[in-house]
Order: C-alpha cells, then structure tokens, then sequence
C-alpha cells in the first residue's frame, strides 16, 4: 500500500477533547468500506515517529472525514494541522463490516470515540434501506457526539453517560432488552469503543441468536501485518489463535474474539 497526499479541507475542534477532519480524497481509487481505517502522518516531523490509523467516520463523493479524540502527541501534533495543508495518508486499510443486504433493522453499540467507526455504517445502511437504532455511550454529555449526524441518517438514538449514571452496564443491558428489543426486530448487532459493553453485546448476541461484528481498537505500528503490534486473540472451532488487528480487522465476528 503507497502512500499519497491529501488536502485537509477542515480540521477543527468540535469538543473539549475531540477533532473533525475532512479531507480531499479525489486522487483516491479505492472503493471505502465502513470500518476500515487509513493510516496517518501526523506531523512533517520525526516526532511522532509512528503514523496513527484514524477510522473512516464519514465517505462522501470526493472527501472523507474522521472523528477523533486528541489524547496522546500524535493526535495532539494532528490537531495542529491547518486547512489546505496536504498531509501523508495510507489506506483504505484493513477488514470492514459486512452490511447484510437483507437487514432490516440494526443495533450500534458505541462508546466515546467508537461512534467515529460505527457512524459509517450507519450512513452505509441508511442508503440501503436499513434502520439503525443507537447506543451511545460517554462520560459525559459533552462526549456525546454524532447524535444529530446519525439522526440525520433515520437512527433511533438512545444516549447513556456516566455523568447522569446511565451507562453502567446492566443499566445498557436492560435498556438493550426493555426497551429496544420490546420496539425492534434487531438483524444485527455491532459495537465499537468499550471492551465492557462490547461483552455486553456479545452476551445479548449469544442469548438472543443475533449475528454481530465488532470493531477492535488497537494501538498500531506499520498497519502492513509485519510488526505484530496490533495482535488480538480470537477463538476458532474452540482454538485460540492470534490476529493482526490492521490485515484480518480491525472488524471481526462479534462471537470469536476474546474480551
């Protein structure tokens, strides 16, 4: 995969600790699949030495654009990148959801920065017919972020967070199976953003039969499967093996991998 350079058409703060992107992707030839990432420059300088992968939050004709949370100093030096700069991209990269043609009515489990994953196959599934209902998940009100995008997309979304006491898990459980399952066929499930509720996920999706996908977040190097940096455990027909998040995800069958 070679890199090229893109021009960051906006890059702004939307919160007190996440950043909207967009940038020009007109050069780019490769089909964008929800769920996949591109792996990012964040700087001219040495420092930060190692690029970071950004999931694709929104594909639009000639743009993309990504959500993300400025925590470390890659994404911090990434949030001094100014309009009409060209930065140095790779991707599209990795393993997307898989969107059944046949779903009706989808459930997306999120929390914080993992709604930046999942919004793209919400957008995806509404230009098929698709329903989405929502979870999202934050600390606080403030973190809430993409409700108004996604209700733009038809989603139904429910809104828990720690700062009003609502997001602990049996809390989501009961809301998932009171609320939601008593309203909506749920086809399929997938979960982005917390290893708690995405066991969650896992635990409703085995007791109710419903199919899911997760999207793994790991902390990556090459983002090419050479350095191994990124390798998760998943189990096969009862064995444990290990995968590179960046080649075989970072999307995986919400059943097989180990939380």
């Amino acid at each position: 995969m070679k890199s090229y350079q893109a021009v960051v058409l906006l890059n702004r703060q939307v919160s007190k600790r996440y950043w909207h992107m967009i940038i020009d992707t007109t050069k780019l030839n490769s089909p964008v699949d929800p769920g996949q990432f591109f792996h990012i420059r964040c700087s001219d300088n040495q420092s930060p030495f190692l690029r970071r992968p950004l999931s694709v939050y929104k594909v639009n004709d000639n743009t993309i654009e990504f959500l993300y949370l400025v925590k470390g100093l890659g994404t911090k030096e990434m949030s001094f990148i100014e309009e009409n700069e060209t930065i140095d991209i790779m991707g599209p990269l990795g393993e997307g959801f898989h969107l059944e043609s046949t779903a009706r009515t989808i459930l997306l489990v999120a929390r914080g920065v993992g709604v930046a994953t999942l919004a793209a196959l919400a957008q995806a599934a509404y230009f098929q017919g698709t329903h989405c209902v929502v979870i999202l998940s934050a600390r606080t009100n403030e973190d809430l972020l993409a409700a108004d995008f996604l209700k733009g997309f038809g989603a139904d979304v429910y809104s828990v967070t720690e700062e009003e006491g609502t997001s602990a898990v049996e809390n989501v459980k009961g809301l998932i199976v009171n609320e939601i399952f008593e309203k909506f066929k749920i086809d399929n499930i997938y979960t982005c953003g917390s290893k708690r509720l995405s066991r969650l996920a896992q635990e409703v999706a085995e007791t109710y039969d419903i199919p899911g996908e997760i999207a793994l977040e790991e902390h990556m190097g090459c983002a090419m499967g050479a350095c191994f940096a990124c390798v998760s455990d998943i189990k096969e027909e009862g064995i444990v093996k290990s995968v590179r998040v960046c080649i075989e995800g970072p999307v995986f069958p919400l059943r097989k991998v180990l939380l």
